[in-house]
This record gives C-alpha cells, sequence and structure tokens, in this order.
C-alpha cells in the first residue's frame, strides 16, 4: 500500500442533502456543488482545486464544522468568533467517518492572524510556552505553525501556500507527507502548482458540471505556471494586447 494510500481513513465521503429548504441561497447557486449529490476520498491527500467562486473553500468550511472545529479555524477545542460569515452547508452534509481521529486541526489563511492570537492564549492558559507567531514574518510563523502540529490526525487546510516562498512550500510539502506515513488525513483547499504536485494525491476539480478527479497535468495551476515559465514573452503579449 502506498505511503498515501490509506483505507484506515478519518472522513470516506461527504454526501449531500439538497432537499434541505433553509439552505443559504448563494451556496445552492454554486453549480459545482449543486450538481454534486457526494465527494468520496479515497487517499490520505486530497486537494480541492478551481476557479475562486467554484466552492471549494465553502465545501472544506462546511466539512470542518460538520466535524466540530471552531469556523476561524483551530482544534476542535478551539472556542472564540471575531466573525460569523459561515453557510448553513455544514448542516445539511453527512459525513461518512472510519477511523475517529484524535486530534485535528482546521487552518485557513484568511483568520490564521486570529488564530495565532489565540493559540498564545491558550499557550499561556495551560501553562505551557506558547508559540511566539506574532513575531515572526508571517510566512515563517504559518509554516512553525504547522510544523509544530505533527502527530496523526484529521488537518483541514485552506491555502496553506498563502503565506509561504516557493521554497516554503516545498518545505511543507515534505511535511505533510512524512505526515501521511503516519496515518494523517489531509483535505487541502490550494492553487500551488508545487503542492499539487504531491506525488499519488487526489485532485478533484470544482467546476460548473461538478466536481471531478483530474490529473495534476490537468490543473489550471500547472498549465499556466508552465505556460508562463517555457513562452513567457508570447504568453506576455498575447496577454497585454487581449486586454488593450
Amino acid at each position: 500500500m502506498s505511503a498515501l494510500t490509506n483505507r484506515n481513513l478519518f472522513i470516506k465521503e461527504i454526501i449531500f442533502d439538497w432537499n434541505a429548504e433553509d439552505l443559504d441561497h448563494y451556496v445552492s447557486d454554486i453549480s459545482a456543488l449543486r450538481n454534486t449529490e457526494s465527494v468520496v476520498l479515497d487517499k490520505n491527500i486530497t486537494f480541492f482545486v478551481g476557479e475562486n467562486g467554484t466552492g471549494k473553500s465553502t465545501l472544506l468550511e462546511a466539512i470542518a464544522l460538520a466535524c466540530g472545529f471552531n469556523g476561524e479555524g483551530g482544534t476542535i477545542n478551539y472556542s472564540f468568533t471575531t466573525y460569523d460569515d459561515y453557510s448553513n452547508l455544514h448542516d445539511h452534509i453527512k459525513i461518512i467517518r472510519g477511523e475517529k481521529f484524535r486530534f485535528g486541526y482546521f487552518l485557513r489563511a484568511e483568520s490564521f492572524y486570529n488564530v495565532a492570537s489565540k493559540e498564545e492564549e491558550y499557550g499561556h492558559a495551560r501553562g505551557g510556552i506558547p508559540q511566539d507567531l506574532h513575531y515572526m514574518s508571517h510566512g515563517e510563523s504559518f509554516l512553525r505553525f504547522i510544523q509544530n502540529y505533527n502527530g496523526k490526525g484529521l488537518y483541514i487546510l485552506d491555502e496553506p501556500e498563502a503565506a509561504l516562498s516557493p521554497q516554503r512550500q516545498l518545505t511543507l510539502m515534505i511535511h505533510l507527507m512524512d505526515m501521511t506515513k503516519d496515518g494523517s488525513q489531509f483535505i487541502i483547499v490550494t492553487h500551488s502548482p508545487i503542492l499539487l504536485a504531491m506525488p499519488e494525491a487526489t485532485i478533484l476539480s470544482f467546476e460548473d458540471g461538478g466536481i471531478r478527479e483530474i490529473s495534476y497535468e490537468e490543473t489550471e495551476s500547472y498549465q499556466i505556471t508552465k505556460m508562463m515559465i517555457e513562452n513567457r514573452e508570447m504568453f506576455l503579449s498575447k496577454l497585454l494586447n487581449d486586454e488593450q
């Protein structure tokens, strides 16, 4: 069995209930979601990819909330709110679970500052030495935060590459692959062609017709990056001419 394929997954499938009358209207208007009855997870690492507004982060957030995580991020034990702007999709999905997870983390780039503040507060409350995340650069603190949680568990990450340089993204990739060897499961929204290159991960593309599995080479992140690197002058010339 490969390092990234583990039948003892914590989440095996997400099933949608589209008959719910109180489902938020904007969620029901996201065609990639509405055209999907269920999403099967069969690898330790699953990536959600697609254009902005296709429902990737909306579904990721719903999965996290349905599993009991705090909406802005953190472990199951985190409980704080600085804004309440979540859809109610989590009330209308059913999580088919496998092995019970004892530890997990929901990390979203947009609310990392708030989570970092709470991490320091909780660290003091536990009598330990909190991470001085606010005294590092954003990228350094983001990577340190992820690296400090390395036990077997369920990790739900929304654009973890947002604060990281390409080199640090490679560091993150190696760290995630090492964690899968211990049985961790990751569900990740990303636009990073570096992270998406992770071998044997499942890549699910959110499109108008629904959600489908694609190869690394089919992702827009790969195709646009490849085109830009290999044909930079032609690519920019066409782009600028089209703009004019």
